[in-house]
């Protein structure tokens, strides 16, 4: 591994709806999807910034998070997201899980999503606790993982005694697994997941998007098409060409995740400049300027944001 000297600043991973950044101005309705576990670690922070001490830490990096989630100009809330605190189990030791789910089609698989996919996680790392973390192996096992995760979520969403509704419906889901030297980050569909120090960002995912090239081959390739429909569309029907469920719309629209593993953060990977307004801000802060910046700059969705406030690696002290 590559040597890496720390600047002074705190990293900030932020987890999004894929509309973050493009909403309309208006009174913001703060909605209660946010879902809350006790982990290893002991009792859970409830609501807005949870802070850690140094005692409770115990190596993580998480110092503290802010989440905040709006229905915005929408007559529904079909966002929801998950906060678990040392739920998950690895090499490296526990790890904080934070999830942001933007549902389409209803609030079902969203809020199916918020209840259930950290506990299927937590369900599939037992036995591999050995092997995800650390070097040598485990970004292709946290892919595995991941992506069986994903795949028992979309199951259950679209199993046997599951009513039509919720058939009907989908949901994009951005996943961050925070461990003591490492960030593990599962998209499907169009939420982000961005790395940020001071005034630069890194995005740890891509937008599965139905114009991506790759994205429209792969559609393609299983029969379907992508038509222009206000926007590019699977079938002229989702804007999206990954989610979980959507079972309408399978084979064309999967729920395999991408999955990017971060260890020390950033290596010069600096790609664009963060708003000047985040500067400074705790958790719980940013989180309510980006919902706020949002809608200032024309969404009508809904707004679900997660601010996780790290800490540098092997220190006890941001």
């Amino acid at each position: 591994m590559e040597s890496f000297v720390e600047p002074p600043e705190q990293e900030r991973l932020l987890a999004l709806d894929g509309c973050a950044l493009k909403r309309k101005r208006g009174a913001p309705e703060v909605t209660s999807s946010e879902k809350v576990e006790d982990g290893p670690l002991g009792p859970a922070p409830v609501g807005g910034d949870g802070g850690v001490g140094e005692g409770d830490a115990r190596g993580l990096t998480c110092l503290s998070h802010g989440s905040m989630s709006v229905i915005g100009r929408r007559r529904s809330m079909e966002d929801a997201v998950t906060v678990a605190r040392g739920a998950v189990a690895g090499k490296l030791g526990c790890y904080d899980f934070f999830g942001v789910y933007d549902g389409h089609g209803g609030a079902n698989v969203a809020n199916a999503c918020r209840d259930r996919l950290h506990k299927l996680l937590v369900k599939e790392m037992e036995g591999r606790a050995d092997v995800c973390g650390g070097d040598g192996g485990g970004e292709s096992e946290w892919r595995k993982v991941m992506e069986a995760s994903f795949g028992k979520m979309d199951e259950e969403v679209g199993g046997k005694g599951v009513d039509a509704s919720t058939r009907m419906a989908g949901s994009t889901a951005v996943v961050a697994v925070v461990g003591k030297e490492e960030v593990v980050v599962a998209n499907c569909g169009d939420s982000r997941a961005v790395l940020c120090r001071g005034d630069v960002a890194v995005p740890l995912s891509v937008d599965h998007k139905p114009d991506r090239p790759d994205e429209k081959e792969r559609v393609e390739a299983a029969g379907g098409r992508i038509i222009d429909w206000n926007g590019s569309r699977v079938l002229g029907v989702l804007a999206t060409s990954r989610s979980i469920g959507d079972y309408y719309l399978k084979p064309f629209v999967i729920a395999e995740p991408e999955v990017t593993v971060v260890r020390r953060c950033l290596n010069g990977r600096i790609k664009r400049r963060f708003p000047e307004e985040l500067r400074g801000s705790n958790a719980a802060e940013a989180a309510a300027v980006l919902a706020e910046l949002a809608m200032a700059r024309g969404s009508q969705d809904n707004i679900s944001v997660i601010v996780v406030e790290l800490k540098k690696p092997n220190s006890k002290s941001p």
